[in-house]
């Protein structure tokens, strides 16, 4: 019989994802037991370690080359975005590793990353290819995702990248309307300062 048919390595399994209990499950693991195995409400256990911040877990799970990395929750938020919103880094990056999907279509880790303000985590999902503009559903970017929840860092690391300040989404908004909505003083300053520097680009 499977390992992981057996009752007792079942509860083993899901007992140490949530008291983040490493050992046991790289135990498991090497035993044959299946990464990708869901708990009784259907969330696979790497899921389950990220929102419960059993990191070392998540990080061993994220890292293993059996486990799919692109599982998605009921809000179609993957591990990926929900390891960027909290600025896992480690976990961010193993995610990465193992083809988690950095472009997912509608809302993204970039936005994830930028409504957290995790630069270092914006810093790597640029590194790897992270679209800068990507457009949420209602056409709203990460640069305004930062401006209105994110910090002022990630404002300007995200300006500094490349990022569109003079995009609107489809209420027709700009990153400025988001910082201004969201009384963030220092993202408007940032974003006032880059749009003046285009204008003066763009005198003849």
């Amino acid at each position: 019989m499977p390992l992981w048919g057996q009752a007792g390595s079942y509860e083993d399994f899901f007992k140490a994802v949530q008291s983040d209990d490493v050992r046991t499950v790289q135990g498991l693991l090497q035993r044959g037991f299946d990464p990708n195995t869901v708990n009784p409400d259907g969330v696979p256990a790497l899921m389950l370690a990220v929102r419960g911040a059993s990191l070392k877990v998540a990080e061993l799970l994220a890292a293993h080359p059996r486990t799919k990395t692109e599982v998605r929750n009921g809000k179609d938020e993957s591990v990926l975005m929900l390891a960027a919103l909290k600025g896992y880094l480690p976990l961010v990056q193993k995610l990465v590793d193992n083809d988690a999907d950095v472009n997912k279509t509608g809302w993204t880790p970039l936005h994830y990353a930028a409504s957290g303000g995790h630069v270092t985590v914006i810093a790597h999902l640029l590194d790897h290819s992270a679209y800068i503009d990507a457009e949420s559903p209602n056409g709203t970017t990460p640069l305004m995702m930062a401006a209105m929840y994110g910090s002022p860092e990630a404002v300007k690391h995200l300006i500094q990248a490349g990022a569109d300040l003079r995009l609107k989404n489809q209420l027709g908004l700009t990153a400025l309307d988001f910082a201004i909505r969201g009384q963030r003083h220092n993202a408007k300053e940032l974003i006032e300062t880059g749009l003046a520097r285009l204008a003066a680009r763009q005198k003849p």
